[in-house]
């Protein structure tokens, strides 16, 4: 037994006793302990078994029994109040030996159901050196599978909320060098101002603190299982010198993308430079280890519908003047396809008026005339660089729009189906359809650490892009991305999406634009129409200038 706990022999049954409160006969006579009660029950218990949700008496003395063993230091007697005693004790046992937590004091707040919320106040020393620690998080009471009794579902988020699965906690020098990452123009960006960055700091220390300059530290930080993720840094005993690492983002920008995405309840953004692929900002709310706007995979929607206009017009099988027909609905294989509303344009609108309004069913018509079924993803990997290899200097998927047939491959048209992209993704589309000219998106100077960045194997011919350009500048005229766009100055364009997803009553907004040299891409998950929610978190970007 950790932490002083202690076992009695009482009438024969053995008897937990920890911080002075008596945990119950839980074995006799061979009888086993789990920490869902997994074991056989005594004869002395009664033969039924509890079913149903903990009363709030239970969820009371359960969450208190185990706030109460956990801020002593008993780490057994505190899993035995868990579901999973095994997967609980060497976490909150490695709470005070490896971390070195102390002088825990946990002051929960009234239930909410099951969930007991509850704020922990601590203190961590190390080497005499002593720093206050605290943080809130959340636990679950449930009811035990087999014993019926009233138990806290394990999660390694009960001991501190970015803890994740074979994580561990620990306090001693830290494993690399802190870094002290700036901008553009030697700013400091730090995760206080900017929470989006979170990540890619931690991610940037795993990767360039030993070779910055920069000298260890005392600290307290969350280790990954398996090394797969970077530590996550929670608190600071002693300083070591920083490193200095140089990043491609703006303040000014990346300040901007904070707040357009604190506007919603989960939204993405990210702006590129577009004539040397320089990310100037990446955000997301909510804020999370896992960054949406760089690694997440979803369908972009309508916004795609510039990698498929260009296609089309590298084919010469539109032109920006040249009249195409835009029905209320069109049908490809079996599978009809709807534009918003139902909407039609008059005969003889041009295919600059069924890009800027975002008519599905102009594309779909088109699909016959190209012959083939791997056009998309061809053009989506020779040009805009999709599915290679990114060497940005942080973690990001690169996208995907992999060779379909039949109505797949006319949904990818429209950015639905198979096709998966994030908004780091779509802003490249944007800078690329801008320039011409594929160039793969960085966060850190290539000259950090001499990679190779990937390169598309051609360029898009000028008058394609020179097209492009034109719809896009339309849109954000008097298109569907007019009123987002209408405050942001400069040469802009826009191209906006709405994407159905399967379970959503409201489709996820989408919206990329220009303005000058400055490309964004965002997406707010169910904010509807493009220009709706998606728009002006990217007009918000762009007017920062970048």
């Amino acid at each position: 037994m950790r932490s002083g706990a202690k076992v009695a022999v009482v009438g024969g049954a053995f008897v937990l006793v920890a911080g002075g409160i008596g945990y119950g006969a839980y074995s006799m006579l061979g009888d086993t302990v789990g920490g869902d009660g997994g074991g056989t029950r005594s004869a002395s218990e009664s033969s039924e078994v509890k079913t149903g949700p903990p009363s709030a008496e239970e969820i009371a003395e359960t969450s208190k029994g185990f706030f109460d063993a956990w801020a002593s230091g008993d780490a057994s007697g505190a899993a035995l109040l868990t579901n999973n005693e095994a997967g609980a004790e060497p976490v909150l046992a490695s709470y005070g030996e490896d971390a070195h937590i102390g002088k825990v004091k946990i002051t929960p707040a009234p239930p909410v159901g099951t969930k007991v919320p509850y704020t922990v106040e601590a203190t961590v020393t190390f080497e005499g050196k002593s720093k206050p620690l605290s943080y809130a998080s959340e636990l679950t009471v449930v009811r035990g599978l087999t014993t019926g009794k009233a138990l806290v579902d394990w999660e390694p988020t009960v001991v501190h909320p970015q803890l994740t699965e074979g994580a561990t906690l620990k306090t001693g020098e830290s494993s690399t060098p802190a870094i002290e990452a700036v901008d553009r123009n030697g700013t400091v960006l730090t995760k206080e101002k900017y929470p989006s960055l979170g990540p890619i700091l931690d991610t940037l220390r795993e990767k360039y603190g030993a070779t910055s300059g920069g000298s260890a530290g005392i600290e307290t930080w969350i280790q990954a299982a398996d090394g797969s993720q970077p530590d996550v840094s929670l608190l600071t005993l002693t300083k070591g010198k920083p490193g200095k690492v140089q990043t491609t983002l703006d303040a000014n920008t990346q300040a901007a993308a904070e707040r357009a995405v604190k506007k919603f309840a989960q939204a993405s953004v990210v702006a590129v430079k577009p004539s040397t692929g320089a990310i100037r900002a990446v955000a997301n709310n909510p804020a999370s280890e896992f960054n949406v706007a760089l690694q997440g995979k979803q369908a972009p929607g309508s916004t795609l519908k510039i990698m498929t206009a260009a296609m089309l017009l590298e084919k010469g099988l539109v032109t920006a003047n040249k009249a195409v027909e835009c029905p209320k609905e069109a049908m490809w294989q079996g599978r009809t396809f709807h534009n918003l509303d139902d909407f039609a344009l008059p005969d003889g609108s041009t295919f600059t008026q069924s890009f800027a309004k975002s008519c599905n069913t102009a594309f779909i018509k088109l699909i016959d005339d190209t012959k083939d079924d791997a056009a998309l993803p061809k053009i989506a990997e020779d040009v805009f660089g999709i599915g290679l290899d990114w060497q940005t200097g942080v973690v990001t998927f690169d996208g995907s729009v992999p060779q379909e047939a039949g109505g797949e491959a006319a949904a990818q048209y429209i950015g639905q189906g198979t096709v998966q992209m994030n908004v780091l993704n779509m802003a490249s589309v944007t800078a690329t359809a801008m320039t011409g000219t594929f160039q793969q998106p960085i966060i850190v100077p290539k000259s950090l650490d001499d990679r190779e960045v990937a390169q598309a194997s051609r360029s898009l011919p000028a008058s394609v892009s020179q097209q492009l350009k034109t719809m896009m500048r339309a849109t954000a005229a008097w298109g569907t991305g007019a009123k987002a766009m209408a405050s942001v100055g400069g040469d802009k364009g826009a191209k906006t999406g709405s994407a159905e997803v399967g379970g959503q009553d409201v489709s996820n907004s989408w919206f990329t634009g220009f303005s000058n040299d400055l490309a964004a891409a965002a997406v707010v998950q169910s904010g509807g129409h493009g220009g709706d929610a998606a728009g002006p978190v990217v007009a918000e970007v762009l007017r920062s200038g970048g």
